[in-house]
């Protein structure tokens, strides 16, 4: 199936967002209900990443509810469901204390993520349908056989993609977008799911990155880091600041599981590492420093006013960030991204037809 006629099933129950779908990732503790409905008013999908506290969940989508509710725009008002998404990670969440707030808020998107196992995704997708039946279930991946077990099994209304670019976290064992897109839908289709629509992230902060996606086979695009920047952001100024000097976002940023070890013990499943700024804790482990000790400096440093951000490398708490980084350059509103990144994804894919 064609992106067009995947970007039309999309549509079909987002009738607020235009062309091309921009979808700001679900960034736990840092994309609440101020920078997902932002986005969503500015013609894209907003996704509150949650954590596990349903009652911050809550607090969350209720505000939300109330922003749009006093809203202009016909088409949210309009919408049959929550005109935003809900981020869930499967591994921390348990089904019986999410089916309620979804019941409840009925969000247009459930996006679940890093289930302990492939299998889990079959249960949290049945619950959820029945819980919210227009609500739609997305679950993102990070390699072909995981998008072919999950369309196989969970059957979800579509697939995220995450490429190895991406910041946070991911499948430690991943491909850039460039390949993994179109591997993942010439194998689905091959087995009888082309239907699912796919949506790809990692690595994309512009309008080129977007046009990008979209000649892959993607019928919509996830930014996170692009919206670290953002007014909107739930983020520590300093962490912000170092995200803005970032450089050169292949160097600027390393995948480790170390950053997950920071506070204690990794309780991400063995699948998932994450992406961060290169940070002094990062330093110190390659230079041989160990474990404890490393932990002993992050866990002070956290203490501070600080919270164990600095600029210039030097700190201690990880800057979750992708390799795009480096194209992040000042902090905007979230509605003139998306805006904007919209406007430059449809001069290139403009420009490219006229070759």
């Amino acid at each position: 199936m064609p992106s067009q006629q995947w970007s039309h099933t999309l549509s079909s129950y987002l009738p607020w967002t235009s062309p091309p779908l921009l979808i700001s990732a679900p960034m736990g503790g840092f994309a609440w209900a101020p920078l997902a409905t932002a986005v969503s008013l500015a013609g894209g999908l907003g996704l509150i990443g949650s954590l596990n506290d349903m009652s911050q969940l809550r607090t969350q989508l209720a505000e939300a509810r109330s922003t749009f509710a006093a809203s202009s725009n016909a088409a949210i008002k309009d919408s049959p469901t929550l005109p935003l998404g809900v981020g869930i990670l499967a591994f921390i969440c348990k089904i019986e204390d999410v089916v309620p707030v979804i019941r409840e808020f009925e969000p247009a998107v459930v996006w679940l993520f890093a289930a302990k196992q492939l299998d889990d995704y079959t249960a949290w997708v049945d619950a959820l349908r029945e819980a919210s039946p227009t609500s739609k279930v997305w679950i993102q991946v990070g390699n072909v056989e995981a998008a072919l077990h999950v369309a196989k099994d969970a059957r979800p209304d579509a697939i995220c993609l995450q490429g190895a670019d991406a910041g946070g976290h991911g499948f430690e064992k991943a491909a850039g977008i460039i390949s993994l897109v179109p591997e993942a839908a010439d194998a689905l289709r091959r087995e009888g799911h082309g239907d699912i629509p796919l949506l790809a992230s990692g690595g994309i902060v512009d309008g080129r990155g977007v046009a990008a996606a979209l000649a892959l086979g993607a019928a919509g695009v996830v930014m996170g880091t692009r919206f670290l920047a953002s007014k909107e952001v739930a983020i520590h100024p300093i962490a912000q600041a170092a995200v803005l000097e970032a450089q050169d976002g292949g160097q600027a940023t390393r995948r480790s599981k170390l950053f997950d070890q920071l506070r204690g013990p990794n309780v991400w499943p063995e699948a998932y590492d994450g992406r961060s700024l290169v940070v002094q804790s990062y330093q110190d482990h390659v230079d041989g420093v160990g474990l404890e000790e490393i932990q002993r400096l992050h866990n002070e440093a956290v203490l501070g006013e600080d919270k164990g951000y600095a600029t210039g490398r030097k700190g201690r708490a990880a800057i979750w960030a992708g390799t795009g980084v480096g194209s992040v350059g000042k902090v905007e509103e979230a509605g003139n991204i998306v805006e904007k990144v919209k406007r430059e994804a449809r001069e290139v894919m403009g420009g490219l037809a006229k070759l």
